[in-house]
C-alpha cells in the first residue's frame, strides 16, 4: 500500500466527496497524489476544497497540483466585468464565490490566490503515465503542447501518445460517474458535483478505483470492472 502514484479527478468543489475520498483511500505521505484540475466552480464548497488541498501541501504530502480549465477562468475574471467575468459565473462562478461568502473578489484569502497563481503545473509525466487536464496531442513532445489541448480538448477516444505512456486525464465529465478508458488512456472525470456523479481516485499501476460521492458512499472497484459504460461528457 506504499509508494502508490494515485490521480485523483475533476473535484469542482466536492469537498464532502473529496474528504470521504481521503479517508477511503487512506492518503498517505508515501504516496504521489496527482491533481487532475478543476477544483474549483459548480459544486458547494470551492473555498473547503483549496483549504484541504493546501493543507496537503504544507503537511508535507507529495503533491502534484495541476491547472484546469476552470482555475484558468477563475484566474482570467479577476478584476474584470465583461465577458470573462459573466462566462466565469455562468459555469459555477457564482457557487465558488458564494462559498467563500463573497462580494468580491478582495474577500477571497490570498493563500488561495497564490495557490491558483503558483502552484499548479500545465502537466506531469513519470516513467510509464502522463497526467494532463484534458488531453495530449499524440505526435507533440509534452513541453510542446498546445494549451487549448492541455485544458480544453474533449477526450474523443484519442491516438496513443508517441511517448507509449498511458494519458491520465479529466476535463470530459462522465456523466454515468464510471471512468473512460481506451488502454492508452483514461478519463477519471466522474462527474462529482453532479447527479450519480462521483470523485474518482485511480491508481493507474495497480488499476484500481475507488470513488466517493457527496451522499458519503465509498466504493473501490478494479477499472476494468467500471470502465467503459456507457458515458457523455
Amino acid at each position: 500500500m506504499s509508494n502508490r502514484l494515485l490521480a485523483i479527478g475533476d473535484i469542482h468543489g466536492c469537498l464532502t466527496a473529496l474528504e470521504k475520498l481521503a479517508e477511503g483511500v487512506g492518503f498517505s505521505k508515501s504516496d504521489h497524489l496527482v491533481f487532475l484540475g478543476d477544483y474549483v466552480d459548480r459544486g458547494p464548497d470551492t473555498k473547503g476544497v483549496i483549504d484541504f488541498l493546501i493543507g496537503l501541501r504544507d503537511e508535507g504530502y507529495n503533491v502534484t497540483f495541476l491547472r484546469g480549465n476552470h482555475e484558468i477562468m477563475m484566474l482570467g475574471a479577476v478584476g474584470r466585468s465583461g465577458d470573462s467575468l459573466i462566462s466565469w459565473l455562468g459555469v459555477g462562478g457564482d457557487e465558488a464565490m458564494e462559498s467563500y461568502n463573497a462580494d468580491s473578489f478582495d474577500d477571497v484569502p490570498t493563500a488561495h490566490w497564490d495557490f491558483l497563481r503558483n502552484d499548479l503545473q500545465p502537466w506531469h509525466e513519470t516513467e510509464n503515465h502522463i497526467f494532463v487536464h484534458a488531453g495530449a496531442s499524440p505526435d507533440i513532445e509534452m513541453h510542446d503542447q498546445s494549451d487549448f489541448v492541455l485544458y480544453w480538448e474533449f477526450f474523443d477516444f484519442p491516438e496513443p501518445h508517441q511517448s507509449g505512456k498511458t494519458v491520465i486525464c479529466g476535463h470530459s465529465s462522465q456523466r454515468n460517474g464510471r471512468p473512460l478508458s481506451v488502454g492508452h488512456a483514461v478519463c477519471i472525470d466522474t462527474f462529482a458535483y453532479g447527479d450519480g456523479g462521483w470523485l474518482t481516485c485511480l491508481d493507474p499501476n495497480a488499476q484500481t478505483c475507488w470513488r466517493a460521492n457527496q451522499a458519503g458512499q465509498f466504493r473501490e472497484e478494479l477499472l476494468e470492472e467500471i470502465a467503459n459504460e456507457e458515458s457523455v461528457r
